[in-house]
Parts: structure tokens; C-alpha cells; sequence
């Protein structure tokens, strides 16, 4: 027996067969469709096994030097640089977020890790960077990975100029086959004396000779027509590096290669212990910021480089996090997304996931299998490597390019630099900061002022938006509408559209001591008033006009504005005010030519009709009517009957 049909009643909504009421698999965000990533299986489906193969070799070969440099400039083993090369493939590229972009040590926080092993110890170092990595995890969790694009694009260019240039500077002293003095400053200041050094002897000049070869190489490289001009220019300078080295007779520092697996130091108690630093937790707090701004700004340059899945800032947060995590807990390097491994890799045709994960095991497998090469490797080689990769960084033509567009916005990126440059990166950062916010408050703070007189009355009318920053335009607007001499002030504020509390605390004093004397009216006309009208301070009438002491203050009116209402008034227009901005204040004399706008009729009957007159209105006979202020010549009863305020009305 079958169940009878329900009927559907007439109000009920029709079943949608768009939108299904609960998502099979994969996650819905808020009014769109289901986001769901496909796994690597399914990207393999439609991409070309070959061709991400090739891909992964392609990054391999860029990535094999920069490991190694990054972690000679770093001051640590150059096997530990390979190490976090392999944890970005193969860990942090099995995992969602970023498609194609690339991840591993980065020239960008070799200078942190520097300061960070010579201050803390090589030790400490695996233990800052686990803490770091369990922060970045703790900041994509609570969904904060998008907050890191509310930095001004002008910090960020300074952060990575003021990273760049130091590095620059510094790995000209290893080009040389010497030893930097110190700080950034220091090393700037003894750049004369570096050129001395390379010319001293015969090993430095062939070694500084080969070094900035390399540097030329890495710029010009790119340029050669035809498929010599694909391979990554640092694996052509590393290769003729290592055949210069090779010939008799020349003695230039080369790497130092031990084993892989011995590398490898698991942090203990001691290291554990040394969290309770506030230096170290200082280190930890800066490589988390760092490296998180670069990994989630390079991200938004590869979405800009290809045409598929875009980034899930918070995933690929978390995905930094879990690699820092690991790369911690093996004692290697922090690993941030690095662009130059990233572009080569969308360049080279991958599409899926596949591609950056094999070029971690091709990296494994080199230093498993062959670590007799790396011995082989100039120093001085990967010092041009690093040099060029500073300059990239540095960037120096966008400081013109970005004064040509925003003066403010260049100051500010140059603020940032010099201030990373003379301290440190985290105190620098925030100097940039600093200065990004005060040019915000300055181009939030932009106020016109306009004087006027009219009769007795001095107006001063101010527009835009008004902060303590304003405080002395402000100042000397007030004084200059006191010194008028005028019976009656009128402060129009109605068009500001932001006016703090020291600004208005001011405008306050200034009218309360010019009604303090009893013989200047003032009428304030504030923003934001009652019902989405501006407010409206009319300061009372002049005294001896109505009963009260003098300078008592009337009630505050409502403003007359021209938004659709109830009903009509009619008023009087008075020569000299303006119509949008004339208050309904007491005294005014109904002479001259009527201007009709449209008003709520009820907020007028509640501020000019007193108790006393809604009781004459109850009580009048049936048949007498007054007449309608809004619509002369007419009568009407009820409760709306009312009259037109004149120059007999007192207060109720």
C-alpha cells in the first residue's frame, strides 16, 4: 500500500535542484559553491606525468646551489641547507595550499640565521625554528594567513630591499675568499679595505675574478637565445666554478661535505630549556613573521604567474608551519617559499603537485649518492649566486617607480630599508610599520577650512576628516573665527565625515568659553545627529531675546535634512543661509518667500509644540481648526494640529 502524496502548500518554497542542501565531500564557503581540492592523483589525471617530471629536475638544478649557499651564508653546514631542501619537497610538497609554488631555505632569512647562530649557538637554532613552525601552525588554525596581506606593499619592498642589500654586501667578502667585519654598517664601511684585499694576492683575485664572473653569468644568462638559455644560469656557474677549481695551480676555498645523516641533531632538554629566553622567544617571534610574509607574498606573485588552482593563504600557512615544524625538530634551516624556485617551476610547464615533491627526492638522492661533488664546489661561486639574489631582492629600480606613483608610499619603503639596514629585521620592520601608519593617519587627516561673514554672523565650515593631527589647523581656524569680531559664530561640521575626540574635545572648549562671556551666540552644527541628521547645537538665544540667564543653552533641534519623510514644511528663506544647513533655530522671523523642503513632521511638532499647546489642540471645539503650517491657506485637526514657531514662542 502506498503512502499518500503530501501537498505542497501554496506559501512553500519549490525544492532547489542547483544547490543540494548538503555537500557530498569538500567545503562550502559562505553563499558559493563547494571548494574542494582535488587530491594529486586527480591533478595527475590531467597533466603530463613527463612533463612534471622534467619540471622536478628543472627545480632541482636551481635549487641544488641555492641550498647550499643560503646555508654557507647562514654560517651553518652546507648539508643542512640540503636537508631543508628535501623537507620542502617532500614534506611541505605533498601538501595543499600552493600548487606549483616551491619551498626551502631562502636567501632572505640567511642573515637572520646568522645573527641567530652566533648569538644563540648552532644548537638553539633547530629548537627556534620548531617554535617558530608550531606558531605559524597556531596562527593558520585560528585563520590569521590572510592577515599578513594587510601589510603595505611599501613595508614589504622595503622589508626584502633591506634583506637584500645587507646580503649583497656581506657576500662580497665571501666572493673574495675573506671574512666580513660584523653588522651591515660594518661591513659597508669596510668595503675600501675589501678591495685592497682582493688584489693582495693571486688565490683572492682569481677567486674574486671567478666570483663576479659568476655574478655576470646569472644576469646575462637568460638572454641567450634557444633552449641553452633554459638552464638555470647558478647550475652553469657552479659547474665552470668547479672545473676553474679543478686546474693545477689554483688554491681557492672550496666546500666542506660531511655526512648527511650526521647532520641531523634532534633538539634536547637544554635546547628546550633555552625557550625561556625572551632573546630567544624575540628570534622565534621574527622568524615566524618573516618567514611567513615571504611565503604568503610569494604566493600571491606564482598565483600571478599561471592560470590554475589559486592559494589557500590559511592551508599554505599551515603547510609552512608543519615543514618549519619538522625542519626544527632535524636541527636544519628555516624554509620559507622561495620565488626563483617557484617561477622555474611554473616556467617549466608543471601543473600539479607532482613536480615540486620529486625535486625534493632528486635532491636527497644527490647528497645520499654523490656528496663527493659538492667538495668541489668554490665557495666564492655560491657567493655570486647569493649576490645576484640580492640584487633581485634589493630590486633598485622600483624605488623610482614607486616615487613616480606615490611619494608617500616610496618614503615609507625607504624608511623601512635604512631602518632594517642600520638595526636589525624585526626593529626595522616595525620602524616601517610605524611609518606606514602615520602616512595613513596623515591621508586619513585631511581637512578643509573655509572662512566667511555674513552680517553679524562668522562662519567657519570645515570638511574631510579631522584627527588630533589637525590639532593646530584646527587651533588656528577657531581663532580666527573668534578674532571676527562678530556677535554670532556659526561652526558648520555637518560635512566631516571623521572627527576624534580630541578635535571635538577642543571645538567644545572653544564654544563653551565663547558662550561663557554672554555676548556671542555660537551655533554648533555637528555631524551624525539624530535619526541619520547632522546634530545641531544652536548655543541658545542671545540674551535678553528669551527668558533665562544669559547664555543658557537651548535644547538641541532637529536638523532639517532631505531625505523623504511624512510630510512637508514650509519655511522661510533668509538671505545669506544656506538651505541644506540652516538649523530650525529660535528666533526667526517669518518674512520673505517660502522654500518648501521635506521634513518629518513628527520630530517638528516634538520640538516646537509644547505640552501646553497639545493641550489647547485637545481641547478645542470640533469645529475650530488651525491653520497648517505646512500647506498655507488650509486647516486640518487632530493631533497634528499645530503652528509655525515665531517670535512669540518660549521654551515649554
Amino acid at each position: 500500500m502506498t503512502s499518500p502524496t503530501r501537498k505542497r502548500a501554496r506559501h512553500a518554497r519549490p525544492p532547489s535542484r542547483t544547490f543540494p542542501t548538503r555537500p557530498a565531500t569538500g567545503h562550502r564557503t559562505v553563499g558559493g559553491p563547494v571548494d574542494r581540492r582535488p587530491t594529486l592523483v586527480e591533478e595527475l589525471r590531467g597533466a603530463s606525468p613527463v612533463t612534471e617530471i622534467v619540471a622536478s629536475f628543472v627545480v632541482f638544478l636551481v635549487a641544488l646551489p641555492l641550498c647550499i649557499g643560503v646555508a654557507v651564508a647562514s654560517g651553518a653546514p652546507a648539508e643542512l641547507g640540503i636537508v631543508s631542501g628535501v623537507v620542502g619537497g617532500l614534506v611541505v610538497g605533498l601538501m595543499r595550499g600552493s600548487t606549483l609554488q616551491v619551498s626551502g631555505p631562502a636567501a632572505g632569512l640567511a642573515a637572520l640565521v646568522a645573527e641567530a647562530i652566533a648569538t644563540h649557538g648552532a644548537a638553539t637554532l633547530g629548537v627556534i625554528v620548531l617554535a617558530s613552525g608550531v606558531l605559524q601552525i597556531g596562527l593558520a588554525l585560528i585563520r590569521l594567513g590572510r592577515m599578513f596581506q594587510a601589510i603595505s606593499v611599501a613595508v614589504v619592498q622595503g622589508m626584502l630591499a633591506g634583506i637584500g642589500l645587507p646580503l649583497m654586501i656581506s657576500q662580497s667578502y665571501v666572493l673574495a675568499d675573506s671574512k666580513a667585519p660584523g653588522t651591515p654598517v660594518q661591513n659597508a664601511l669596510g668595503l675600501p679595505g675589501l678591495l685592497t684585499t682582493a688584489l693582495g694576492t693571486s688565490d683572492a683575485l682569481i677567486a674574486t675574478v671567478l666570483g663576479l664572473a659568476t655574478v655576470a653569468l646569472c644576469f646575462v644568462w637568460k638572454k641567450l637565445p634557444g633552449p641553452l638559455g633554459k638552464v638555470p644560469a647558478p647550475l652553469v656557474g657552479v659547474a665552470v666554478g668547479m672545473a676553474v677549481a679543478a686546474l693545477p695551480g689554483v688554491r681557492i676555498d672550496t666546500l666542506q661535505v660531511g655526512d648527511l645523516v650526521a647532520s641531523v641533531h634532534l633538539p634536547g632538554a637544554v635546547e628546550f630549556a633555552s625557550l625561556a629566553d625572551p632573546a630567544v622567544l624575540a628570534t622565534v617571534l621574527t622568524f615566524t613573521v618573516i618567514a611567513s610574509a615571504e611565503s604568503l607574498f610569494t604566493a600571491a606573485a606564482v598565483d600571478r604567474m599561471h592560470t590554475g588552482p589559486r592559494t589557500r593563504y590559511n592551508t599554505e600557512l599551515l603547510s609552512q608551519g608543519v615543514g618549519n615544524t619538522v625542519c626544527g625538530t632535524l636541527g636544519a634551516l628555516p624554509m620559507t617559499a622561495v620565488v626563483a624556485r617557484s617561477s622555474a617551476n611554473v616556467q617549466a610547464g608543471a601543473r600539479t603537485r607532482l613536480s615540486r615533491t620529486l625535486h625534493g627526492l632528486w635532491l636527497l638522492g644527490f647528497a645520499l649518492l654523490l656528496p663527493g661533488l659538492l667538495a668541489l664546489v668554490p665557495i666564492t661561486v655560491l657567493a655570486g649566486v647569493l649576490v645576484h639574489s640580492g640584487w633581485k631582492l634589493l630590486a633598485p629600480e622600483q624605488f623610482p617607480r614607486l616615487w613616480k606613483q606615490d611619494k608617500g608610499e616610496a618614503v615609507v619603503m625607504a624608511v623601512t630599508t635604512l631602518a632594517i639596514f642600520g638595526t636589525a629585521l624585526l626593529e626595522g620592520v616595525l620602524v616601517g610599520l610605524a611609518a606606514g601608519v602615520v602616512l595613513a593617519v596623515l591621508r586619513m587627516s585631511r581637512t578643509t577650512v573655509r572662512h566667511s561673514t555674513d552680517g553679524d554672523t562668522a562662519k567657519l565650515t570645515m570638511t574631510g576628516s579631522a584627527t588630533f593631527i589637525r590639532l593646530p589647523q584646527l587651533l588656528d581656524a577657531l581663532d580666527a573665527v573668534a578674532a571676527a569680531g562678530r556677535p554670532r559664530i556659526r561652526l558648520d561640521l555637518t560635512a566631516m565625515t571623521h572627527l576624534d575626540h580630541a578635535c571635538r574635545t577642543q571645538v567644545d572648549e572653544f564654544v563653551a568659553q565663547q558662550r561663557r562671556g554672554g555676548t556671542v551666540r555660537v551655533e554648533l552644527l555637528l555631524p551624525g545627529g539624530p535619526n541619520g541628521a547632522p546634530g545641531v547645537d544652536p548655543g541658545g538665544p542671545p540674551p535678553g531675546d528669551l527668558p533665562g540667564a544669559a547664555g543658557d543653552k537651548a535644547p538641541v533641534l532637529p536638523h532639517r535634512t532631505a531625505r523623504p519623510t511624512r510630510g512637508r514644511v514650509a519655511t522661510p528663506s533668509r538671505p545669506g543661509l544656506e538651505p541644506d544647513a540652516e538649523p530650525f533655530a529660535t528666533g526667526r522671523e517669518f518674512t520673505g518667500t517660502a522654500a518648501t523642503e521635506e521634513f518629518d513632521v513628527g520630530e517638528w511638532e516634538q520640538a516646537y509644540v509644547g505640552e501646553p499647546a497639545r493641550r489647547d489642540v485637545q481641547a478645542a471645539p470640533e469645529g475650530s481648526h488651525r491653520r497648517d503650517p505646512r500647506r498655507p491657506g488650509t486647516a486640518r485637526g487632530g493631533r497634528h494640529d499645530a503652528r509655525a514657531p515665531g517670535l512669540d514662542d518660549s521654551w515649554p
